[in-house]
């Protein structure tokens, strides 16, 4: 096809062409004839190529081709989570390698009742992880969840139950330098409750038993925190018949330290014959009246218990003067009571305290001066009936302000007047 156009302007990139019916056409100015002005008609041929557009059609197809084969066909697998070991307090968990295909990795997390316990480190490396303190006997619910470039994925969702204390197959253990005879009673005690042995150092090891701190395999475990404890240990959990602290099976430990589990406790208790509760309820009884009873009635009562009885009453005793104001036992002073009679006439043997100084004495209450004038009255009742000879002083009381007391008139003291 021939197309004969004019020029009309030419710049440095981009010429004006102009068709017969005055359209405008920009045009490379590069693809022109050289010495190319305005006003000069250039013909131009246009044709198709078939051949190149066949061959562009077929590099085209060809590379759909390969990426629907690459990227189309295969796509990131969903982890594989399962239980490796559970013990009491911690739980292995382990997964098959990560299939990717051909996205990227992006992250890998662990899930724990729900909630992101952590994300796993180099997820294209690991493949075990271990869980640590978690309760005893309880339920928990573990899922992985892979992110990737092509997307995320989650694994399906698993229940492992902790061990309780009586349990012992969850415990692992790996023996160190140990002595051939001691080794085969170790694997025979581990048998024995249900644990494992193995060989090597392991994630899931819970116990390394040895009987010498050396070698390649007991610094792997010093290195990852694995207890490193002796083969008594083993014999010590399937005598309690559960699982026991290793605080005194320690390389270095004291055996003292080793307790005794509530079994054994018990069987000890059991053996050794309880005391009847009859013997033991009128001790606590005479305890609790003893100690509701003040401290001087408990101390004359073991007095009392301890003396012999006193002797039989005398009938001669000489006369016995009576000092003023005298306290009694029971707190009161003897001049609240009535004079005592000649010993001669008295029916038994009167035993008077010593005599107080003056200021030990207590001061007369108010009250009590009715009762001395009462009881000198029944003492001169007393003497008139019996015909005892002697006058009585006249009761006129005299007063006395500093020592509130009232005495007869011109006499020390109540006690010194003449019956």
């Amino acid at each position: 096809m021939l197309i004969s156009l004019t020029v009309g302007k030419v710049d440095a990139g981009v010429a004006v062409l102009l068709t017969e019916d005055n359209r405008l056409i920009e045009f490379p100015s590069i693809l022109l004839p050289p010495n190319i002005s305005s006003g000069s008609i250039v013909d131009i041929t246009v044709a198709r190529n078939q051949a190149k557009e066949a061959a562009s059609q077929k590099a085209f197809a060809s590379l759909q081709n390969e990426i629907y084969t690459t990227f189309g066909q295969r796509s990131p697998s969903p982890p594989v989570l399962r239980c490796r070991n559970a013990t009491q307090t911690s739980v292995v968990l382990e997964w098959d390698p990560i299939q990717l295909a051909t996205a990227e990795m992006r992250s890998l997390s662990l899930f724990r009742n729900g909630s992101k316990a952590g994300g796993i480190p180099r997820p294209t490396e690991t493949l075990a992880t271990k869980i640590s303190g978690l309760a005893v006997d309880t339920e928990y619910v573990f899922h992985l969840v892979l992110r990737t470039s092509a997307g995320t994925y989650s694994s399906d969702k698993i229940t492992i139950k902790t061990h309780k204390m009586t349990d012992l197959s969850g415990i692992t253990v790996t023996p160190g330098v140990l002595p051939a005879p001691l080794r085969d009673s170790l694997q025979a005690a581990v048998e024995r409750i249900g644990a494992k042995l193995v060989d090597t150092v392991r994630l899931d090891t819970t116990h390394f038993v040895c009987t010498e701190g050396r070698g390649q395999a007991w610094e792997r475990a010093v290195e990852t925190n694995i207890p490193v404890v002796r083969p008594e240990w083993v014999e010590g959990c399937e005598r309690e018949g559960r699982i026991v602290g290793v605080r005194g099976y320690y390389l270095n430990a004291d055996p003292r330290l080793r307790q005794v589990g509530q079994g054994v406790g018990l069987q000890r208790q059991d053996s050794q014959p309880s005391s009847p509760q009859v013997n033991q309820r009128p001790s606590s009884q005479a305890s609790t009246s003893q100690r509701a009873l003040p401290l001087h009635v408990q101390q004359g009562s073991r007095q009392d218990l301890a003396s012999p009885p006193p002797p039989p009453p005398t009938t001669e005793t000489p006369n016995i003067t009576q000092s003023p104001s005298v306290a009694t036992a029971d707190g009161a002073d003897e001049t609240d009571r009535p004079p005592a009679l000649p010993v001669k006439d008295h029916p038994s043997t009167v035993h008077l305290p010593e005599p107080k100084t003056a200021t030990e004495e207590p001061k007369m209450r108010k009250e009590d001066r009715d009762q001395v004038a009462k009881a000198v009255q029944s003492t001169e009742s007393i003497s008139s009936g019996e015909g005892h000879q002697g006058a009585v002083t006249p009761t006129t009381m005299v007063s006395r302000e500093d020592e509130g007391e009232r005495t007869p008139e011109g006499a020390e003291s109540f006690t010194e007047v003449s019956l």
